[in-house]
């Protein structure tokens, strides 16, 4: 079954989602939203994910990358790369790092790439 992931090659938000799907060795096609000219913000996109980002789907709609990401971690955490500890210390050390680059790294990191990658085009 090949999974398909919604978003623009240069999006953090869809490479992040893009690089768990290659370490799980998840087969996916990629369908190109074009950010510059609007595309998430269509209704077609806004019906599925009310805040305009992207989502993966395959019968089941999830959206925000983390969440996405996540899910495919644990939906196949027997196959590829292993990516969250099973391990409850590890795993809680795991999300308190996870939540630490979420709320204090992230925010500013991504309007930086942000602003670099998409004023090229």
């Amino acid at each position: 079954m090949v999974l398909t992931l919604y978003g623009h090659p240069r999006s953090t938000c869809a490479q992040r989602v893009a690089v768990t799907l290659h370490e799980k060795g998840v087969p996916f096609k990629f369908v190109l939203v074009d950010l510059v000219k609007g595309e998430h913000k269509h209704s077609s996109y806004l019906e599925e994910q009310p805040f305009g980002q992207f989502h993966t789907s395959n019968g089941f709609i999830l959206y925000e990358r983390r969440a996405i990401a996540h899910y495919l971690a644990e939906k196949y955490a027997d196959q590829g790369t292993p990516l969250i500890p099973k391990d409850l210390k590890a795993k809680a050390l795991f999300e308190q790092a996870a939540s630490i680059e979420a709320f204090n790294y992230d925010p500013y990191a991504s309007h930086a790439v942000f602003n670099k990658i998409f004023e090229l085009e």
